[in-house]
């Protein structure tokens, strides 16, 4: 059974119950998007049956492994200062290891054990299962690297321990890698192609969290609205199945109607989505079932059809506007977030401001934006001239963010007066006298103790908000314990 902790802060080192078999100790921490806190998992499954506690003290490590992110210069750079430190505490014990995981590992493999000699070991993210041989060659006095992409990959078998977990939710991987080749994102080139895993090894691992107990789950992707399973290998070559692989393929509406079927009384997310892949089906199978949370994380980038054209964004502004209308049809309380870069090479004055009035006409819950970083290797960096200056980045996505406040909290308002479900997770950051959970729509809800218990739906009278947070009083125990 392992140690539950709480792992919202990024690079927090990951805890397992100790094996007292075991001899060796691991640190591990990760950085930058879900996909890569759910590869630690896998990573520490791994390694626990080759002998590797994990250690919260980074002194204490035999192994420190980071598992890495390059969507933002700002994440490389983060990495970076954690291997300084590293390598700081590694000349007191030089019998210390030291590796680098995921996009950076791919990305920037030979500058850092040949040119930087900052790492020993080098493991991409489809080579995972390789780390008993890489780290004999380590153990050897050899430095070692594997960052082979793989076309089959999925680690559909490896059962993964639940580092990051409340022991209340939890993520499921269901594809790994992307096709879409948005010219600011390194994804393709760092993670591979697109595959998906067998959806009875998902049933399976699902089946096993709900008998722990666990409440929500979150299918997990670079993109999961494009999931398809045919039998094969690579959704390219989807193509070239047989009559019979297409006749029995799963699409992710068939899959998410598969789970919420058989876990009637599991919560469902699901993350991340791609408008040019979100289908009408997926829509529709979300309002059919009630345990399929009504919250789509939906990024955009970009409000002007020019700038989308130059991101390889496979859609258009009006589309996604229809898109948007077809999801408030069909669901009309579904919550929405985005994703949006400012300062992108080119981008104008009336570039920016169609992006404003996109988030005018959608108004959503909250988003994630950042100014345009230029990442190596990309076609943007290949092709494009950084040319928005730095100043004009920075006001553009003040703006933005502002426009965005002033949307949370008028979303959040709406919510004064009702009596919605939360799913109890945490305490609250600001007071162990309070609980911390979200609604079906993925608000953050706070509200007092009394006897609820993490774990419980609770449903609770909203009273006031914050442009982040409902602030309520909880009356019942929800149906759904």
């Amino acid at each position: 059974m392992e140690k539950i902790i709480d792992e919202s802060a990024q690079g927090k080192p990951l805890i397992l119950e100790q094996n007292q078999e075991n001899k060796r100790k691991l640190f591990i921490e990760s950085y930058g998007c879900q996909m890569n806190f759910s590869d630690s998992e896998i990573v520490a499954s791994i390694l626990a049956k080759e002998g590797f506690n994990t250690t919260q003290n980074l002194e204490d490590a035999d192994l420190v492994l980071v598992n890495t992110c390059s969507i933002r210069e700002k994440a490389e750079q983060t990495v970076r200062k954690r291997l300084e430190k590293y390598n700081a505490v590694k000349r007191i014990n030089p019998k210390m290891k030291v590796g680098v995981l995921g996009c950076m590992a791919e990305r920037l493999k030979s500058k850092f054990l040949e040119e930087e000699k900052i790492v020993d070991l080098v493991v991409g993210p489809d080579a995972y299962k390789d780390l008993p041989n890489l780290i004999e060659e380590v153990d050897a006095g050899r430095n070692a690297v594997n960052v082979i992409l793989s076309k089959e990959e999925t680690y559909g078998d490896i059962s993964p321990v639940r580092l990051q977990s409340n022991g209340v939710s939890a993520f499921v991987s269901i594809t790994r890698g992307c096709d879409n080749m948005c010219t600011f994102c390194v994804v393709p080139f760092t993670r591979g192609r697109e595959r998906s895993r067998d959806p009875q090894s998902i049933l399976s691992e699902i089946e096993d969290l709900v008998s722990k107990d666990f409440k929500e789950v979150t299918l997990l992707g670079q993109n999961v609205d494009s999931y398809l399973w045919y039998g094969g290998g690579l959704k390219k070559d989807f193509d070239k199945a047989s009559d019979f692989q297409r006749a029995t393929a799963v699409n992710f509406a068939k899959l998410l109607d598969m789970v919420a079927e058989r876990f009637p009384k599991l919560r469902l997310r699901f993350t991340t989505s791609n408008p040019q892949d979100m289908t009408l089906d997926v829509i529709e199978v979300m309002a059919k079932h009630q345990n399929i949370c009504k919250y789509i994380h939906l990024p955009i980038q970009s409000g002007s059809d020019r700038i989308l054209k130059e991101m390889n964004r496979l859609h258009t502004r009006q589309q996604y506007f229809e898109l948007i209308d077809n999801i408030k049809k069909i669901i009309p309380d579904c919550a929405i977030s985005q994703d949006i870069i400012t300062g992108f090479p080119t981008e104008t004055e009336e570039d920016h401001k169609d992006t404003l009035s996109l988030m005018e006409y959608v108004k959503y819950e909250y988003g994630f934006m950042f100014a345009y970083s230029e990442r190596p290797g990309t076609l943007a960096a290949r092709k494009l001239e950084d040319d928005v200056p730095e100043p004009v980045k920075k006001r553009r996505l003040a703006e933005i963010i502002e426009l965005q406040r002033q949307h949370s909290e008028y979303r959040h308002q709406s919510f004064i007066g009702k009596t919605v479900e939360v799913l109890i997770e945490k305490e609250s950051k600001k007071s162990d006298q309070h609980w911390s959970g979200r609604t079906t729509q993925n608000t953050v809800v706070v509200f007092p103790k009394e006897n609820y218990q993490i774990g419980d739906f609770v449903m609770v009278d909203i009273k006031e908000c914050t442009s982040a947070t409902l602030l309520g009083e909880a009356v019942e125990y929800s149906k759904n314990n």
